[in-house]
């Protein structure tokens, strides 16, 4: 910060530390200006134009600066100038008075803001230079949003200091009416009885309901004109049409069966998406062959000798078939036709808001939901595409056991395959561009998951960036760089699992104007509706959770919402969101965990119980992993929990149900867990809580009371 602005930030402070020592801020309250209002009335009888320019000034500075009061000489000035000239005079005094404070604030503070969170400013500068002038209307619209809060905020945007005026000026206008006119009748007031006048109570009515209707107009406005250049069809053949029948999908249209709408659902390649096909469904059938044949290997740990398997994998891999065939029925045309949904499929584009085409017929619905998931995102690797790969989709069509495994990307799906392909036979090395695997996950956990995968002989590469793809003859090298260094990776396959992209292409929403984010996920408000008003997306398409379960979460709302949107909407929930990567051990997770608290600056208590402590795990001979639970420090509220161990992700269950009905450790202590189970690890880390958050000072008491009671 710069020596005038220094000065400037000092000049203001004292002006501001002045003003509450003098104790001037009770000169701006409702009681001392009611008592005040026949003086003033007087006084501006006489001098009218005075008045107006003293209050005027006054109104300036208490907004400039920040200060308290502009609510109650809102009032005043209804109750002192009438409805028309105190509308004038706030409006202008209020526009002024923020521009003031938002250029103060500009100046002080926009280049220290800026420097320090450039990042999180980067996402926020582009929807400003997009939509910056409506985002501040809405915002001026509402009076529940503090109005100093906003001229603060706004400062640190690249928002220009006309538009800033100009448009404060007009959503102003609206809620300076009501609260002026509000004024304008306790001004009237001569007895006690004229509390309960119509005008009067009209008045504060409309004050109480103003921020519910302003938010309703400006959504019925917004609303109109998204779809102002479409015609809307006078009858429609569906109630909805979903687009794509993966989890999300098959929610979608199920709940709209079960409400007896009419719901066309359309699927391009086969129902059941991707979880069904290549996702959860055969990865999970996979891990459990790999890990019955890695208990192979640990004979001696249960008493025998030695123990063999022989296999091909061939017959693994159609074992992993022979799963998605047993579960298909479950997401079946036929299932899904005789609960009363239309299925279709076929490509299907968005030709209107209104309108869905799909193999040449034109379908009209009142809404339509976009489900159409995501695939995996294969880096523009020079030589990648000559030598070929496998991704998550195409890992299922091997039949032959590659020697060598490069498995590119150390997230949830490279680790889970990584392991089991190498528990398959396969050497495997993982490469990974960031410090460590799993990159979501507490360092606790990854050291764990690290030192296991090492044991099994999974090689494990990071910070080792992928550069190129070289091949001599039949020999093929994956060229990384490490510190400045390039390192050699011979290999026989390649495994790509580097994360995945929305599926959006041919749909027709650029023609639309669906706004699409920088990654390409499609944008969604709170009811997970698109910047068209009749169209809702849910799932992979729109992160920022890529999970089956989370999925059909947002299903419900957006059908629910799609559906019933004009008479009751509901926000989607994502306070309580867990998952699992399901290697072995597994590695479970709901809410904050240890980094995610300290980046957003959050005081945590850390509770630990490890599974070497526990019977049943050792029973098992599964005495590796932890778990993990994080509280307010001193209180039994559960913040987040990770937990690393044999079925990690069974075990969360019990406090995914703590934290969505606000259940503290204290509650988990005191119920029965069965014996011998790998749940009481629950039990036993809010024990451990317990013992750590103990009243010494009560304990001591009661010791010297059980010694003098013998």
């Amino acid at each position: 910060m710069k020596a005038k602005q220094v000065v400037t930030l000092i000049a203001l402070a004292v002006l501001i530390v002045l003003f509450f020592v003098f104790d001037l801020n009770r000169l701006l309250t409702f009681e001392y200006m009611e008592s005040q209002r026949h003086a003033i009335s007087t006084f501006q009888q006489q001098h009218p134009l005075i008045t107006a320019g003293a209050f005027f000034a006054l109104y300036v500075v208490v907004t400039g600066l920040s200060l308290p009061g502009a609510a109650v000489l809102t009032l005043t000035a209804g109750a002192v100038f009438g409805l028309l000239a105190g509308v004038l005079l706030v409006s202008f005094a209020s526009s002024l008075g923020a521009t003031v404070a938002f250029s103060l604030a500009r100046y002080l503070f926009r280049d220290t803001v800026r420097a320090r969170f450039a990042r999180p400013l980067a996402a926020i500068d582009r929807g400003v230079k997009k939509d910056g002038a409506f985002y501040l209307f809405a915002l001026r619209l509402v009076p529940a949003f503090p109005f100093f809060a906003i001229n603060l905020a706004m400062s640190v945007t690249p928002l220009s200091t006309w538009t800033f005026y100009w448009v404060s000026q007009v959503g102003m206008l609206a809620g300076t009416v009501v609260y002026v006119n509000a004024g304008a009748q306790l001004g009237q007031l001569t007895s006690l009885s004229g509390i309960l006048s119509p005008t009067l109570i009209f008045s504060f009515v409309l004050l109480g309901l103003f921020p519910l209707l302003a938010k309703k107009g400006l959504d019925s406005a917004k609303s109109r004109a998204a779809l102002r250049r479409f015609k809307k069809p006078k009858h429609f053949d569906m109630n909805l049409v979903v687009i794509g029948a993966g989890s999300g999908g098959l929610v979608a249209a199920l709940i709209a069966a079960t409400v007896k709408a009419k719901v066309t659902l359309i699927e391009r390649h086969r129902m059941g998406g991707d979880c069904l096909n290549t996702g959860c469904v055969p990865s999970k059938a996979l891990l459990r062959s790999a890990k019955m044949l890695s208990y192979m290997g640990r004979a001696k740990e249960f008493g025998f000798k030695r123990a063999s398997v022989e296999f091909e994998f061939a017959d693994v891999m159609e074992r992993v078939q022979r799963v998605i065939k047993t579960i298909e029925p479950n997401d079946s045309v036929e299932r899904y036709t005789g609960l009363g949904v239309e299925c279709v499929l076929g490509d299907a584009t968005i030709v209107s808001p209104y309108k869905v085409r799909v193999n040449g017929r034109e379908i009209t619905t009142r809404n339509i939901i976009l489900a159409t998931g995501g695939v995996p995102f294969v880096p523009p690797i020079p030589g990648l595409a000559e030598v070929g790969y496998y991704t998550s989709d195409t890992a299922w069509e091997l039949r032959a056991l590659p020697r060598r495994l490069v498995v590119l990307g150390g997230g949830p799906i490279g680790c889970e395959l990584a392991q089991a392909f190498s528990r398959l036979g396969a050497s495997v090395t993982m490469v990974e561009r960031n410090p460590h695997v799993l990159m979501r996950e507490d360092l606790d956990a990854v050291e764990l998951m690290q030192a296991q995968f090492a044991a099994e002989g999974i090689r494990i590469l990071t910070d080792h960036s992928a550069l190129r793809v070289e091949t001599q003859g039949q020999d093929r090298r994956l060229v990384c760089e490490h510190a400045g260094d390039e390192v050699v990776v011979p290999f026989d396959a390649v495994l790509v699992a580097v994360g995945r992209k929305p599926t959006t292409d041919g749909l027709g929403l650029e023609q639309l104007g669906v706004a699409l984010s920088e990654r390409g996920t499609v944008e969604v408000d709170e009811y997970l509706r698109t910047s068209i008003p009749t169209i809702y997306a849910c799932g992979d398409v729109i992160a920022p959770y890529q999970f089956t379960h989370t999925a059909s979460h947002e299903a419900w709302y957006a059908s629910v919402n799609a559906l019933f949107g004009p008479f009751k909407r509901f926000k989607a929930d994502y306070s309580v969101i867990p998952w699992t990567t399901f290697t072995d051990p597994e590695v479970a997770r709901v809410g904050l965990n240890e980094q995610e608290a300290e980046r957003q600056g959050i005081p945590v208590e850390v509770t630990r119980y490890h599974l070497e402590d526990l019977d049943r795990a050792l029973a098992d001979e599964e005495g590796r992993g932890f778990v993990k639970v994080l509280t307010p420090p001193g209180k039994d509220r559960i913040l987040g929990v990770t937990i690393v161990g044999h079925h990690a992700g069974e075990l969360l269950t019990e406090f995914i149900l703590a934290m969505k009905w606000r259940l503290g450790l204290n509650k988990i202590m005191s119920t029965i867990h069965v014996y011998p189970t790998l749940t009481e690890a629950n039990k036993y880390a809010a024990s451990t809580w317990r013992k750590n958050n103990a009243p010494q000072g009560v304990l001591r008491w009661v010791g010297k009371f059980h010694s003098l009671w013998r």
